[in-house]
């Protein structure tokens, strides 16, 4: 198994810039995807983004397409969601999820991952 751990939310202004960061530890491979989700309140928990374990494929929801992006420190085991231009809409709490994989790993439904970090909130006002 491998634990995530989330950090980084906070209260931020619209059109301000965030880093959220997921530390995993525990049984760590390079046949791990990783992803990005976030859930609104009212809302279903949706995919943002997701990226292999070395960070050199990476993938994304359309709404976040130009403003978010994916990057790995491989060093530190750590994946970062940087988040520019951040809307009142983005406001949710977002999470980091993993699963290992044997073949394809770009997976964006939440049920292809099996192991998630306890999230961090991230509030954008207007």
């Amino acid at each position: 198994q491998v634990r995530l751990v989330e950090s980084g939310g906070g209260l931020v202004q619209t059109g301000e810039s965030l880093r959220l960061s997921c530390v995993a530890s525990g049984s760590t491979n390079d046949r791990i995807a990783m992803a990005w989700f976030r859930q609104a309140p009212g809302k279903e928990r949706e995919f943002v983004g997701g990226t292999n374990w070395s960070g050199t494929s990476t993938w994304y929801e359309d709404s976040v397409k130009g403003r978010f992006t994916i990057s790995r420190d491989n060093s530190k085991n750590t994946m970062y969601l940087h988040m520019n231009a951040l809307r009142p809409e983005d406001t949710a709490v977002y999470s980091c999820a993993a699963r290992f994989y044997s073949g394809n790993y770009n997976y964006r439904r939440k049920y292809d991952y099996n192991m998630w970090g306890q999230g961090t909130q991230v509030t954008v006002s207007s």
